[in-house]
């Protein structure tokens, strides 16, 4: 059983490749042309109440597996509260000062139905990163939490041209037919570095438009500028996810933009989204719709609080659904966007967020609208 991929914050996965720019503003959606989009229905009641007194911290990382298994990552106890780590050691405080509440374990297992199957303490099968302050290393795991290989290193800082580790990397992305894991690397680094998923040997690695990265050219590019285009990913390198085609789609997050790549890191395209976006970005993860032609990606926003849906060949924005809030259907900080065989989508929260969703996908529909808002059930049932 393989996991697709899984993202991080404080454990982290994922990434992807890079000439110059052939700008696609996604502007026009499909109303106009009659066209259809995917449709979803926010499941409220998913997934069921965790055992104990376990919650959930920042969610950085969602994947499914062959089984339409889901498996989240969390950051734990330092993403909480200190009033919501009650049964937890804190600093300065009892070692029991309420009956409410402990973080899960770091890596979660979900059955479609929202029953919590398994659970461990720290990694997960694939491929998983560290992002903290000095971590500059990517591990290896079966599903069951058993250590296989550690590539990279703690204790190091800035270096895109290194080769014997990474530096804060954000998401993972293991390709099964080319057996390469793709590393997002990420927070720290401004690359994309591609590894043997056996032997953990860095194959390759480019920064923007698949020009070799500069992490002083990278650091000088200033405040974002909407009117601008960057010759270097300003990051975080957040994504690098791979298509049944062979394209690379990577998320250069705080420059609102996708930039596609061949395997081999040669640029292809990019594509910007809601492009005078500012603070953390407008793409923070992609996925991929699970026809064999994957003609749909998806888009998680989590500046703007949106997942928006773009005709993969074309790659003009479609629609979207979502927006701010606590309430099913609403993120807080959207994350990561995950797909199954049967189209459904799960999401995950950071910062505050500290949430799984699912939305079940309900067929082909015309587009009417450029924002559906949310995506409510007219029934619990639903």
């Amino acid at each position: 059983m393989q996991l697709h991929h899984l993202g991080a914050i404080g454990i982290a996965l994922l990434v992807a490749a890079g000439v110059h720019p052939t700008l696609v503003e996604p502007t026009a959606f499909a109303q106009a042309r009659g066209g259809a989009a995917p449709t979803y229905r926010v499941v409220p009641l998913w997934p069921r109440p965790f055992p104990d007194e376990w919650v959930l911290g920042s969610v950085s990382g969602v994947a499914t597996d062959a089984q339409n298994h889901v498996w989240v990552v969390h950051a734990g106890n330092d993403s909480l509260e200190p009033n919501e780590r009650g049964m937890a050691p804190n600093p300065g405080a009892p070692p029991s000062s309420s009956v409410c509440c402990m973080a899960a374990p770091f890596v979660l297992e979900f059955d479609p139905d929202g029953r919590l199957l398994s659970s461990w303490g720290g990694p997960s099968t694939g491929w998983i990163g560290g992002n903290g302050g000095t971590d500059g290393h990517v591990l290896k795991f079966t599903q069951d939490g058993k250590f296989v290989m550690q590539v990279g290193k703690k204790g190091v800082t800035r270096n895109s041209l290194a080769q014997d580790h990474f530096f804060q990397v954000a998401k993972t992305f293991f390709h099964a037919p080319s057996n390469e894991v793709f590393v997002a690397d990420g927070y720290g680094n401004k690359r994309v570095a591609v590894v043997d998923a056996d032997s953990g040997k860095m194959k390759r690695f480019w920064g923007a438009y698949g020009k070799p990265p500069d992490d002083k050219a990278a650091l000088g590019q200033g405040p974002y500028d909407p009117t601008a285009t960057y010759q270097h990913f300003r990051g975080p390198v957040h994504c690098a996810d791979v298509s049944n085609d062979g394209l690379v789609y990577v998320c250069d997050r705080t420059s609102n933009r996708i930039q596609i790549f061949k395997a081999d890191g040669t640029f292809v395209r990019e594509v910007y989204t809601q492009r005078d976006s500012r603070g953390d970005g407008s793409v923070w993860d992609v996925a991929f719709s699970r026809d064999p032609q994957q003609r749909f990606l998806y888009v998680a926003d989590g500046r703007n609080q949106k997942v928006r849906i773009f005709d993969r060949q074309s790659m003009t924005e479609l629609t979207t659904f979502g927006k701010g809030g606590h309430y099913p259907g609403e993120w807080y900080s959207l994350h990561n966007v995950a797909t199954d065989s049967k189209g459904n989508l799960y999401t995950v929260e950071t910062y505050q967020g500290r949430r799984l969703q699912r939305f079940l996908y309900k067929g082909l529909a015309p587009v009417t609208t450029k924002q559906q808002g949310v995506a409510w059930p007219t029934s619990v049932s639903q």
